[in-house]
C-alpha cells in the first residue's frame, strides 16, 4: 500500500467521521467546528487529485470565511433547545424532497464519474489546473454554475427569514 493510498483512506475516514459528527451533535458550535474539519479533509482530497486551486479555495472560502460567519451567527442567535419551535409537516416534507433530490444528483454524478475516473491519475496530468477548470466551468457548466448561485442566494434569504423573531 503506497503513501498516497494511506493518506487517501485517512482523509476519507476523517471526512466521513467529522461529517457524521456535524449531523449528530446537539451543540451547533460543535457542529460548525466539525464542518471545518470536514472541509479540511476534502481539501486534502483535492490536493491528492492535483487540484491545488480547488483545495486552496475550499480552505479560504469555506473553512475560513463562511465557517467564521456561521459561528458568528450561531453565537449571536443564542440557540436554546427549549425555545425551538416545532417544524410543521410541510417543512419536513420539503426537507425530505430536497434531500432526496440532492441524493439523486450525487448518484447521477457518481455514475457519470466512473467513465471519467480512469483518466484521472494521482499527481499527474493537468486536470486540476486553473486554466482547464475555467474552460470547463464556463463552457460546459455555465448554467449549473448560475443555478447554484441562485440556490445560494435563496439559502441566504431563507436563513434571514428563519432567524427573524416572530411577534
Amino acid at each position: 500500500m503506497s503513501i498516497t493510498q494511506i493518506v487517501f483512506w485517512f482523509l476519507a475516514v476523517l471526512a466521513i467521521g467529522s461529517a457524521l459528527m456535524v449531523i449528530t451533535r446537539k451543540n451547533p458550535v460543535h457542529s460548525v467546528l466539525y464542518l471545518v474539519v470536514t472541509f479540511f479533509a476534502i481539501s486534502g482530497h483535492y490536493i491528492l487529485l492535483n487540484a491545488q486551486f480547488l483545495a486552496i479555495v475550499n480552505i479560504i472560502v469555506y473553512a475560513g470565511a463562511i465557517m467564521v460567519l456561521f459561528l458568528f451567527v450561531v453565537m449571536m442567535m443564542n440557540l436554546n433547545l427549549n425555545a425551538e419551535p416545532q417544524k410543521n409537516k410541510l417543512m419536513q416534507f420539503a426537507g425530505v424532497v430536497s434531500g432526496g433530490s440532492l441524493f439523486l444528483v450525487l448518484m447521477a454524478a457518481l455514475v457519470k464519474s466512473t467513465t471519467v475516473n480512469s483518466a484521472v491519475q494521482m499527481q499527474t496530468g493537468d486536470y486540476g489546473l486553473i486554466k482547464n477548470l475555467g474552460q470547463v466551468l464556463f463552457r460546459d457548466y455555465v448554467l449549473p454554475f448560475e443555478i447554484s448561485s441562485i440556490l445560494f442566494l435563496s439559502a441566504m434569504v431563507g436563513a434571514v427569514v428563519m432567524s427573524k423573531k416572530e411577534q
